[in-house]
């Protein structure tokens, strides 16, 4: 079953246009043994067949990776250091350890409200060696840090997903939703000051789904 998943994931990453190493195809593969392995006790997620949670989670994750590289191509770190990611909501870890693990110069820190769920962060960290992993146990209103990005995956809508993060998001960061449907009734219930400037269509490879991401950022009142 292992070579099984193995190969459908090299063989979506390739799909995906992502160019990962035998190393990072690994921990990726362990991820996905570590979530089966605390479903067990903690149920982390509702999908438990091991084949659909390549395709319904990490391909999913994955399908985020090159356009979330496009989007910092030429942006500066608000620290002047690297780049800062918050995945909201994070439960399992998805998108924010698959990031992690395809993106070493981005700290990832997974911020969830169920303490379990955080400690499940730190865990996979530990175990796939993953130094710029974190897992924070807060409610994401109460954070003081600021991230040049602002991830969530099926976390919130868009209004409630941007009030609650506000505070966390750098002054000049972006908010990377994922959704499934392009979201126009959301869209249409976005506060006073908060931009959408792209709604990315995405194709991920096994998944007869849609998905997109949404990208907003700040807005100065005019």
């Amino acid at each position: 079953m292992t070579a099984d998943l193995q190969t459908t994931l090299k063989s979506g990453v390739a799909e995906l246009g992502l160019d990962l190493s035998d190393t990072q195809i690994g921990q990726l593969l362990d991820y996905l043994a570590l979530i089966q392995k605390w479903n067990k006790v903690y149920n982390l997620t509702a999908v438990r067949d091991p084949a659909e949670m390549l395709t319904h989670h990490l391909l999913d994750s994955l399908a985020v990776v090159r356009p979330l590289r496009q989007q910092l191509s030429g942006r500066q770190p608000a620290d002047g250091q690297g780049f800062r990611l918050l995945d909201v909501g994070s439960g399992a870890g998805l998108p924010g350890v698959v990031i992690a693990i395809c993106c070493p110069e981005i700290a990832v820190s997974c911020v969830d409200t169920v303490a379990k769920k955080a400690t499940f962060i730190q865990q996979a960290a530990l175990t796939l060696k993953l130094s710029n992993l974190k897992g924070l146990h807060a409610r994401v209103e109460n954070l003081d840090d600021h991230y040049d990005v602002v991830s969530s995956r099926a976390f919130a809508s868009l209004a409630d997903f941007t009030n609650w993060s506000r505070e966390a998001l750098a002054p000049a960061g972006l908010w990377m939703a994922m959704k499934g449907k392009h979201p126009a009734d959301e869209l249409a219930q976005l506060p006073t000051g908060v931009g959408v400037f792209h709604v990315e269509q995405l194709s991920v490879p096994g998944l007869g789904a849609e998905r997109c991401i949404v990208w907003l950022q700040p807005q100065t009142p005019t």
